[in-house]
C-alpha cells in the first residue's frame, strides 16, 4: 500500500501516515452509526482517533471528504453484488435460489453499510453528484445483471417480449434498496425481519421471470 495514499498536499503517506489516515475514516464511520452527518466535526474525528485536526487536514480537506472516500470504498465493495446475479441460472429451483440470495446479499450490504448509504442517499437525494454517482456505481452493476438476465429469458421466450429489459431491472434494484434501507421500519407495521426476505424474493422472481419460483 505504501506509495498509493497521498496526503491533499500530494505528499506519499508512508505506513505510518496510511494508518492514521484508516483510523480518522474508522472513527468517522464509527461515529456516523450513531451522529447525524452534519453534526460530525472534524475536531470530534479528530479526537476519538487520538490525533489533532491538523492531522485530519492533511488527509482530507474537510469531513465531507472525508465521507467522500468512505463512500468511495463502500460502493467497490458495492460492486460485487453483482456477482449474486450475472451468469446465474432464473429457471426452475435455481431460479428461486438466485433471487433469494440476491434479495439476502442486498439487505445483508445494507444493515453493513447502513450509516453511510444514509448519507449517500442524503446527498444524492439533494442532488449532489459526487454523491449520486456513487449511488448509482453500487446499484449500477446489478441492475446490469438483471438486464441481461431479462434479455436472456426473452430470446428463449421464456419472458414477454412487451418487458422492457432495462426498465424491469430498474425498478427491481430501486425496491431493493428502498426495502433495504427501510428494513427497521417493517418492525412498527408488524412485519418480522425473517418475513421480508420470501416476500421480496417473489416480487424479484415475479420481475424477471414472470412466473412464481418453483417450490
Amino acid at each position: 500500500m505504501t506509495g498509493q495514499v497521498r496526503t491533499v498536499d500530494g505528499r506519499v503517506a508512508g505506513r505510518r501516515g496510511q494508518a492514521t489516515r484508516q483510523k480518522l475514516l474508522d472513527c468517522l464511520s464509527e461515529m456516523l452509526r450513531s451522529s447525524p452527518y452534519r453534526d460530525v466535526k472534524v475536531i470530534d474525528v479528530a479526537r476519538k482517533a487520538g490525533t489533532s485536526p491538523a492531522t485530519f487536514y492533511q488527509y482530507f480537506p474537510d469531513v465531507e471528504g472525508a465521507v467522500l472516500e468512505l463512500a468511495e470504498e463502500m460502493a467497490k465493495e458495492g460492486a460485487g453484488l453483482t456477482e449474486l446475479v450475472a451468469g446465474r441460472s432464473w429457471v426452475g429451483k435455481a431460479g428461486r435460489q438466485t433471487a433469494e440470495e440476491l434479495v439476502e446479499g442486498f439487505l445483508d450490504f445494507w444493515r453493513s453499510n447502513d450509516a453511510i448509504l444514509r448519507v449517500i442517499d442524503l446527498g444524492a437525494a439533494e442532488g449532489d453528484k459526487r454523491f449520486y454517482k456513487i449511488r448509482m456505481k453500487i446499484l449500477g452493476s446489478v441492475t446490469t445483471s438483471l438486464t441481461e438476465a431479462v434479455k436472456e429469458l426473452q430470446s428463449k421466450n421464456k419472458v414477454d417480449k412487451d418487458v422492457n429489459p432495462a426498465a424491469m431491472a430498474g425498478s427491481l434494484v430501486a425496491m431493493l434498496a428502498a426495502v433495504a434501507s427501510h428494513q427497521k421500519g417493517f418492525q412498527t407495521w408488524g412485519v418480522k425481519q425473517t418475513e421480508i426476505k420470501p416476500n421480496l424474493a417473489l416480487l424479484v422472481h415475479l420481475g424477471i421471470t414472470g412466473k412464481k419460483p418453483s417450490k
